[in-house]
């Protein structure tokens, strides 16, 4: 497991699948029955990112000298460190309590199905800096433990009144979900955002995707913001989704018109 491999030294899972969905516990057996990893049921509950980082944040917090939230398709890169407690070690973080990193989007490479590959072989490009100019762009961030009484209203930021800083050890005053001066060179998180085309249907309908109509064309226009549109991928999520995609089938005609 990516993780382990890094350093770290537990994971507390939280599944957030549909009741009836696939379950982890199969999976990786080996990692639960190790004591690596703990799987949370929190099956079925409409979007409960926030809730489960402050349940997981008060009942662990006083454990751990830093916990770490990331999505289940987030991996953290940390130039010249092969084990993030060196990294989270050194002196520059010694006055830092939060910890932010820009997330950087993988593009779905031009993959519309699954290949039984490793993510990093499938999905190689990602979206460019340029595509990106004058856009605000997301980060996440890791948080010191033995903190008490923290509140975590966005799933990219704490509002409590932290020292905080990046990948650099540079503090930042005027902290902010959002950043234009991002690092895709040397700390940053890998973010496979849709995957293939299929992958991503299948993230849409399960977990905390017990979405709206609005809130899966939302999805499906931010993965055409990243990712190549073409007639085969909008055919495909209009069947699997039953989406009427009107908007994007013009769009794409005008692009070719071009």
């Amino acid at each position: 497991m990516f993780y382990k491999k890094k350093g770290v030294d537990k994971i507390y899972l939280y599944d957030n699948n549909n009741i009836n969905g696939e379950r982890f516990e199969e999976i990786i057996k080996d990692y639960i029955d190790m004591g690596f990893v703990d799987v949370i049921n929190w099956r079925g509950k409409r979007t409960p990112q926030l809730k489960i980082m402050n349940n997981c944040y008060k009942r662990h917090y006083f454990f751990y000298d830093w916990l770490i939230f990331f999505d289940i398709d987030e991996y953290i890169h940390l130039q010249n460190y092969t084990n993030i407690k060196s990294f989270l070690n050194e002196k520059k973080f010694n006055q830092c309590q939060l910890i932010y990193l820009n997330l950087v989007i993988h593009t779905d490479n031009g993959h519309i199905y699954y290949q039984n590959q490793s993510l990093f072989e499938r999905f190689k490009k990602i979206v460019p800096r340029t595509k990106l100019e004058g856009q605000k762009l997301e980060i996440k961030f890791i948080l010191k433990g033995h903190i008490s009484n923290i509140k975590i209203e966005n799933q990219h930021f704490c509002t409590y009144k932290l020292n905080n800083c990046n990948g650099f050890g540079k503090s930042n005053t005027s902290f902010d979900i959002y950043t234009k001066e991002p690092d895709y060179y040397y700390y940053y998180i890998d973010h496979f955002f849709s995957k293939s085309t299929e992958e991503l249907i299948d993230k849409i309908k399960k977990g905390d995707v017990i979405f709206s109509r609005s809130m899966k064309l939302n999805k499906v226009e931010r993965y055409f913001n990243q990712s190549k549109m073409n007639k085969k991928k909008i055919r495909l999520i209009a069947k699997r989704l039953r989406l009427k995609l009107t908007k994007l089938k013009k769009k794409l005609y005008l692009q070719k018109k071009a």
